[in-house]
């Protein structure tokens, strides 16, 4: 099994920047896709980013251009920069990875979530 694990929300500014982490551990395992969703209160849990572990990733419409993710293939590792945040940005922040094993077949894992606030 794959245990993701989220780090680097807070507090910002409208306009500000921050930059999320999500470190995959476990034993015997392979990524295939990883994500960021994300979830505001009282909204569904949407996508926000992902990328495959070639490299090709997608964007919502609402964060393209000020979000960038990126991945660590050796330190399993996944990454959320965040540029020009919005209000509308606050939510919380979930690390989804894709993984598979010889114990068990591809399976959607999921964090505990990071809190991302911006407000003045």
């Amino acid at each position: 099994q794959v245990t993701p694990m989220e780090s680097g929300g807070g507090l910002v500014q409208p306009g500000g920047s921050l930059k999320l982490s999500c470190a995959a551990s476990g034993s015997r395992f392979s990524i295939n896709a990883m994500a960021w969703y994300r979830q505001a209160p009282g909204k569904q849990r949407e996508l926000v980013a992902s990328i495959t572990n070639g490299g090709s990733a997608y964007y919502a419409d609402s964060v393209k251009g000020r979000f960038t993710v990126s991945r660590d293939n050796a330190k399993s590792m996944v990454y959320l920069q965040m540029n020009s945040l919005k209000p509308e940005d606050t939510a919380t922040y979930y690390c989804n990875i894709n993984a598979w094993g010889p114990s068990f077949p591809s399976t959607n894992f999921w964090g505990q979530g990071t809190q991302v606030t911006v407000s003045s």
